[in-house]
């Protein structure tokens, strides 16, 4: 493995998008709903930096099950707790990749009229794209097409307490 974005830089953006979102929402009560998992830590990190009204929930899905190829089929698996009908919502995601989970997850929220719907992404993978649209309104970091791990991203649910992100060249087994 080696390493693509420090910890240290990923602290500075998450900052600069914590102002960028709080200037956006200018003391409006925003509700970020994590995609669990890879997105915890990426969205504990950001509610820590936001000054203002906050509130959290998660939806869970699988996508790439154990491979590192997305299977193209999304599935959710764990709904939100309350309703978002009226309200603002960021929807936190770990990483864009080819948009699928992100262009699901959209359409399933828009159903349910929030006020606004927003998109905060760690990473863009731009490259992988196969969902034309779909796009984050702040993102982390754009990277190239690797196959990453760490602050929360994994492989087979492994590597995700990395506190960098690092390129995984060969996966290994446990």
């Amino acid at each position: 493995m080696r390493t693509l974005i420090s910890r240290r830089r990923i602290a500075t953006r998450i900052r600069t998008l914590a102002r960028d979102i709080e200037h956006d929402y200018k003391g409006r009560r925003i509700h970020l709903i994590g995609v669990l998992k890879g997105a915890c830590i990426f969205l504990s990190d950001l509610v820590r930096e936001l000054d203002g009204p906050v509130s959290i929930d998660f939806m869970a899905v699988a996508s790439y099950g154990k491979g590192k190829e997305s299977s193209g089929q999304v599935r959710l698996l764990k709904d939100l707790d309350s309703s978002i009908e009226g309200r603002d919502i960021i929807l936190v995601e770990d990483i864009l990749d080819t948009g699928l989970t992100l262009d699901y997850l959209c359409r399933v929220l828009r159903q349910r009229r929030p006020n606004t719907l927003k998109i905060a992404v760690l990473l863009d993978k731009p490259s992988r794209r196969q969902v034309e649209g779909i796009q984050a309104d702040y993102v982390g970091f754009e990277i190239p097409n690797e196959f990453v791990v760490g602050y929360g991203l994994d492989f087979g649910d492994m590597y995700r307490n990395l506190r960098d992100v690092c390129v995984l060249s060969a996966p290994v087994e446990h």
